[in-house]
């Protein structure tokens, strides 16, 4: 990810944010991982990707992604998945081709997004309800 000052400058480019959840909940061979980084940044938009990996022992099906933008931004176009966003609250559903995770495997998605000022990653992610933490 990259910031820009008023003059225009950008910074030297963000470390990719990664999440991943805790396997000791309800669901035995249940967990994930996701990245998120900004692959570009221009005036007024940006391009992002996000990796969800399967850190599991059984695959996932039909699966749900959440996460806030807290800066106003907005997902404009995505591939790999729908995105419904209301406010800075974003759920993807994904496509008939990335529907199904196998156990430790992953799948992409990646958009585009319109932002201005800050362009913060997300803080936290869900996977079907299930809570993604911050990795350290």
């Amino acid at each position: 990810m990259y910031a820009r000052d008023a003059a225009g400058n950008r910074s030297a480019r963000s470390a990719t944010v990664a999440v991943t959840t805790d396997e000791g909940g309800t669901t035995p061979g249940v967990g994930c991982s996701v990245g998120y980084r900004v692959v570009n940044q221009w005036s007024g938009g940006f391009q992002g990707e996000i990796t969800i990996r399967n850190t599991g022992t059984t695959k996932i099906d039909g699966w749900t992604l959440g996460f806030a933008f807290a800066n106003g931004q907005t997902v404009t176009n995505m591939w790999g998945g729908t995105p419904t966003q209301t406010g800075g609250s974003v759920k993807v559903a994904p496509a008939s081709y990335t529907s199904t995770i196998a156990a430790n495997g992953s799948v992409t998605v990646g958009f585009t997004g319109s932002q201005s000022g800050t362009n913060a990653a997300p803080a936290a992610f869900t996977l079907s309800g299930a809570t993604c933490a911050a990795a350290a």
